[in-house]
Formats: C-alpha cells, structure tokens, sequence
C-alpha cells in the first residue's frame, strides 16, 4: 500500500492518498515494458528515408574510357555506385515501421509503468488544477510550488481539459494527457508525473487502459 500527498496548487499538503500498486500489476515486467516501448518509438517512425539507385542518378551510362590502354584501372559508367554523385549500392526505401503488441499486454504495460512510477516515488498528485483561462503562468508557478520546475513532467488529468492542456504545452519538458490516453512511453519517458486527484481516482479505479494501437480507450 502506497500513502502518497495530495498537494494543493500553492505547493501546501492538503492530505494523504492511499493507493495500493498491487491492483494495478502484482509484478513488473522489464520485458514487457521494453516491448511496448519499442513498439511505440517505431510507430512514430515516419519510414520516408530514400536513397538512389545507380538507374535513378542523372548521368550517361556511357563508358567513360576504353577498358584497355589508358593505365587507369577499369571504369564504366559515372552513375556506378563507387563514383561521386554515383547511385547508392543497397538502398533503403520508404517504409512503415509500425506494427502491434496485443491488447490485453498493452494495458497491462501501461499499468505496469504507472506501478513503477508510483512505487519509485516519482508522483506527486494536486488536489486539483483549476484553469478559467489558458495561463502558462499559472502553470509554470504551480510546477514551480510542487518541485517539478525544470524536471520533465507528464500531467495526467481527469478528462480533456483544454485549458490544462494549453497553460503546459509551451512549458518545456512538459506534457498534458487525461488518463484515457496514457501508454507506457508516455508514462515512462518523464522523469516525474503530477495526477490530479480525480486523475489518479480513475487510475485507482482500472477505469482506463491502452489499445492496441497506442492510443487509449475505457475499459469494458
């Protein structure tokens, strides 16, 4: 059983949040988690990477010099790939990197990396982050109060809060995400997470969990 602070947005302790990690994952899986995050990364490839072949460069494909006589070693044409501004001998062509895991491993990945997160100390939770307005600001002074300035940090959210998500995305190193939409990249790549309260009652709730194809859904 975890006993994690809740913190209100001037950085004081406003109580204490019980949450016990062995309902989210009774292990961690250090494979697992690398399998899913390599899945993620690749599927973030953009694949568009081109080289030439020796039929695509401009260039005669004359000989440029009789094979015998001259002294000079053995030459064809100036598109050959050992020449200068010649085609390229094994080339690579667009592609699409992507592929996926199973269902079922990526939720359990993604709440394998939130174990881990918990269990290592590096969450804090706020009571709640209430934005009238979009203010990077009041963001970046509430970061500041919670310890979390100039650290790399998710803030995971209750549900889609435009005005959330807009005070944190010019704020670098941070990023703004609700719960439903969490995957273990996301989670493992900063070095601490802020939950708000209702964020982290979802979590405690398995009310979420990865899709296959990365993205999140609820559970059914």
């Amino acid at each position: 059983m975890a006993s994690l602070t809740v913190f209100s947005e001037a950085g004081k302790e406003v109580g204490k949040y019980e949450i016990d990690t062995d309902t989210l994952a009774d292990r961690i899986s250090k494979q697992l988690l690398h399998d899913a995050v390599v899945m993620y990364q690749a599927n973030l490839r953009q694949g568009s990477h081109n080289t030439r072949t020796r039929g695509q460069v401009a260039g005669s494909k004359k000989k440029m010099y009789r094979q015998k006589g001259t002294g000079n070693a053995r030459a064809g044409g100036k598109r050959t790939n050992v020449r200068r501004g010649g085609g390229v001998a094994r080339t690579i062509k667009p592609r699409d990197y992507s592929y996926r895991l199973t269902r079922k491993s990526l939720r359990l990945a993604t709440k394998m990396a939130i174990k881990s997160k918990i269990d290592d100390g590096e969450v804090v939770i706020v009571d709640k982050l209430a934005f009238d307005a979009p203010k990077t600001s009041q963001m970046a002074s509430t970061l500041k109060a919670l310890g979390l300035d100039g650290t790399t940090t998710l803030v995971a959210t209750a549900d889609q809060d435009a005005a959330v998500y807009k005070s944190g995305r010019n704020i670098a190193g941070v990023s703004v995400e609700p719960v439903r939409q969490l995957n273990a990249l996301s989670v493992l790549k900063p070095k601490r997470m802020l939950f708000t309260k209702d964020a982290m009652d979802r979590i405690k709730d398995g009310t979420f969990a990865a899709s296959e194809d990365g993205s999140a859904v609820e559970a059914k």
